[in-house]
C-alpha cells in the first residue's frame, strides 16, 4: 500500500474494475508500480501480485484501475480467494499524483467491493500508508520482516541432512505435483504460499530468474520431504531465500537448517554479496534460527486488517 493524503474533490477521476487487464493495461500498470518502487525504494505490489497482471482472468482476483483525464495514475488489486480470511489487497498511487485523495479513492473503492472486509499490505510501513490505513479503519495485525545477511566470506558447518536424505536439483514439470503437495502441507497455516497452484507455479518458472539449479529438493526413499528454492535479483545483487519447507513429521530433525545451509552456499557461489528472506515476525523460532545464521532485519512490511 502506497498512498497519498487527504480526499479532495476530482471530478476527472475514475475508478475501472477489471475481472482482467489487456496486455496495454498491464503493461501501463506495471511501469506505475516501477515509478513507484524507484520513488520509494520498496516495490509496492509483492511478486504474487505482479504475476497475477497478466495471463489472463484468475478466480477471486479484480483489478482496479484510477485514471485521471484518462492517464493511470493508481492501481489496486483484490484477491478474495481464501475461504477464512478477508479478501487481500494491495495498491499504489505514481509518485507524481500523490496528495490529492487517490489513495483514499482507490481504498474507499476496495472496502465497497470487499463488503467492508478487508486486509491490505502497506510494503515498507511508510508513513502515508500507515496513515491510510487509519483512515480507512484498519489495524495492524501481520508484521512481515525482510531480513539480510552478508554472503562475502560464508563460513557456515557443512550441511548434515538427517539419516537416508539427499538432496539433488528440482526438475521442471517431473517434480511439480510432488513440490506442490509438499509446499501445501508445509506452509497449511500460511495463508500465500500454502495456497499455490500449478499456475502460480508456472507463473514463475517462466520468469527470466528462474534456475533449477537452485531449487534444492531433499528426498527420502524417493519421496519428497523438503526442499529451499533459492532466487536471484542481479539487479540488486542479491541472493534469496525464496522458499524453505519441510514436510509435516520431518521438522525437528536438523533438515530445514542443512537445506539453508546448502541454499545460501550456492547463493555464495554465484558471486552474490548479500542474502535476503522474509519470515514473519510472530514467528519467533524462525527468526532466532536465520538470526543465529547471522541475518539481521532489513525493512519490514505491514498488513491491516477491518476488525473481526
Amino acid at each position: 500500500m502506497s498512498s497519498d493524503d487527504a480526499l479532495r474533490p476530482f471530478p476527472s477521476r475514475s475508478i475501472e474494475t477489471h475481472a482482467e487487464l489487456t496486455p496495454e493495461q498491464a503493461e501501463a500498470v506495471l511501469a506505475l508500480v516501477a515509478e513507484a518502487a524507484r520513488s520509494d525504494g520498496q516495490q509496492p505490489v509483492s511478486e504474487q501480485g505482479r504475476l497475477q497482471l497478466r495471463g489472463g482472468a484468475r478466480e477471486g482476483v479484480s483489478h482496479l484501475l484510477l485514471s485521471v483525464d484518462g492517464e493511470l495514475v493508481g492501481y489496486a488489486q483484490l484477491e478474495d480467494t481464501d475461504p477464512v480470511e478477508a479478501p487481500a489487497a494491495e495498491l499504489v498511487v505514481h509518485p507524481a499524483h500523490r496528495g490529492h485523495g487517490h489513495g483514499r479513492a482507490l481504498g474507499s473503492a476496495l472496502m465497497a467491493a470487499s463488503g467492508k472486509r478487508l486486509r491490505v499490505w502497506a510494503h515498507g510501513g511508510h508513513a502515508a500508508a500507515r496513515h491510510l490505513a487509519q483512515v480507512l479503519g484498519l489495524t495492524l495485525f501481520r508484521e512481515l520482516r525482510q531480513m539480510r545477511r552478508p554472503l562475502a566470506g560464508l563460513e557456515l558447518p557443512d550441511p548434515v541432512l538427517p539419516e537416508g536424505v539427499g538432496v539433488r536439483p528440482y526438475q521442471p514439470g517431473k517434480d511439480d505435483a510432488a513440490w506442490l503437495a509438499v509446499n501445501a502441507a508445509a506452509f497449511a497455516h500460511h495463508p500465500e504460499q500454502g495456497s499455490l497452484t500449478q499456475r502460480d507455479l508456472d507463473d514463475r518458472k517462466a520468469q527470466p530468474w528462474f534456475d533449477p539449479a537452485g531449487f534444492f529438493l531433499a528426498e527420502r526413499r524417493g519421496e519428497l520431504v523438503g526442499f529451499h528454492w533459492t532466487k536471484v535479483h542481479a539487479a540488486e545483487g542479491l541472493g534469496e531465500v525464496y522458499v524453505l519447507g519441510v514436510r509435516p513429521g520431518e521438522q525437528g530433525g536438523g533438515l530445514g537448517k542443512a537445506l539453508t545451509t546448502i541454499g545460501l552456499r550456492h547463493l555464495a557461489g554465484l558471486g552474490l554479496p548479500t542474502a535476503m528472506l522474509y519470515v514473519d515476525a510472530d514467528n519467533k523460532a524462525a527468526v532466532a534460527v536465520y538470526e543465529r545464521l547471522g541475518f539481521g532485519t532489513y525493512e519490514t512490511d505491514l498488513m491491516y486488517r477491518t476488525e473481526t
